[in-house]
């Protein structure tokens, strides 16, 4: 079956992709739950339209982004945390507390588009994470874990 997704589905594609999935896998859960639309004749004709409508719109965000994506290169971001002697964190840093000093220095940035490259950090140490602004801009950016 071929859908026309109306929004990111992980593993799967991205929005205004057109994907090829298992019958049931489109029926029962991706078109109920309105990820998709079922990629017929008349739904791809009106989705070329909407695309031509919104490139010059997306062309505008993407050139945002990609001026965020400069901006972000050099700022030098420190997260403190509570550890023990040998350097330990007391629980763990995650994207919550990225986005948070992310915010501090201007840069208001969901958590969700966050992604460390460990699930939790629990050392302190210099690790980068990545930050996608756009489906099509990424930047990888420094940030150190320090004792308070």
């Amino acid at each position: 079956m071929k859908i026309i997704l109306l929004q990111d589905v992980g593993k799967l594609g991205l929005k205004d992709d057109t994907v090829h999935v298992r019958d049931g896998y489109g029926r029962n859960y991706l078109i109920p739950k309105g990820y998709a639309i079922a990629a017929t004749p008349s739904a791809k004709k009106m989705h070329a339209e909407n695309l031509r409508q919104r490139a010059h719109k997306e062309e505008k965000i993407k050139i945002a982004a990609r001026e965020v994506a400069d901006k972000l290169t050099g700022v030098d971001i420190i997260i403190g945390a509570k550890t023990s002697s040998s350097g330990k964190i007391f629980g763990s840093v995650n994207t919550i507390q990225l986005a948070e000093a992310l915010k501090e220095k201007g840069f208001n940035i969901d958590r969700k588009n966050i992604t460390l490259p460990e699930d939790q950090i629990k050392e302190t140490g210099n690790y980068k994470a990545v930050i996608k602004l756009h489906r099509e801009v990424m930047v990888e950016i420094d940030f150190e874990i320090k004792a308070e």
